[in-house]
């Protein structure tokens, strides 16, 4: 199928109708597989390290969970957002899958602006990189996984302008799902942070 057939001769699920896109999926599960491993390392440095606290507070007394939750729930939205634009995808429905990607962005730019808030209260308090083990092991794990996000919101911006610009066809669908993919790989991640790094965090 020619990757500029219109919209309506496309199938149902255009990300999956030609060998490269099955290709593509196939590759960034291979890559997620590795990403998997490269956060376990990171869980385990900081689950090692959290009780070296130096002169720095105590997470029982640092973390502030309404933050945190509130940030927690903005990223699982964003999640939901971009199972939409999935949908829309499949529906060949282009303006709303556009319109469900944007709101992926605008959340996922929420929570990037409540992961600084955070930080910049958390550094007032002398929780700040070098303070100790736990501080560097913290912001390391929380840090790599919002330069995630925001990896993932500036990815899903060129490729709103990629769609804008060359249509849904069989070679930007496979695109937009496997940026899917992602978003939701960042989230199933947080998810981990939010039960290891927080919860935890606050019951010793």
């Amino acid at each position: 199928m020619s990757a500029h057939d219109l919209n309506g001769a496309l199938p149902h699920e255009p990300e999956k109708a030609t060998l490269e896109g099955r290709n593509k999926i196939l590759g960034f599960w291979l890559f997620l597989g590795a990403e998997t491993v490269l956060f376990g390392t990171l869980f385990s440095s900081y689950l090692a390290l959290r009780h070296n606290i130096g002169d720095g507070p105590p997470a029982s007394e640092l973390f502030k969970l309404p933050t945190v939750f509130a940030a927690t729930m903005i990223l699982l939205t964003s999640s939901l957002m971009s199972v939409f634009a999935v949908q829309a995808l499949h529906q060949k429905k282009v303006k709303p899958m556009i319109g469900w990607l944007v709101a992926t962005i605008v959340l996922g730019l929420g929570f990037l602006g409540l992961e600084i808030y955070e930080f910049t209260e958390y550094i007032h308090e002398g929780h700040k990189m070098p303070t100790s083990a736990f501080s560097s092991s913290f912001y390391t794990l929380v840090g790599f996984h919002g330069a995630h996000v925001a990896f993932g919101v500036l990815w899903i911006g060129l490729l709103i302008l990629q769609i804008m610009k060359k249509g849904l066809t069989v070679v930007t669908a496979p695109k937009i799902y496997v940026s899917a993919i992602y978003w939701h790989f960042i989230d199933v991640v947080w998810v981990f942070i939010f039960t290891v790094v927080y919860l935890m965090g606050k019951v010793g």
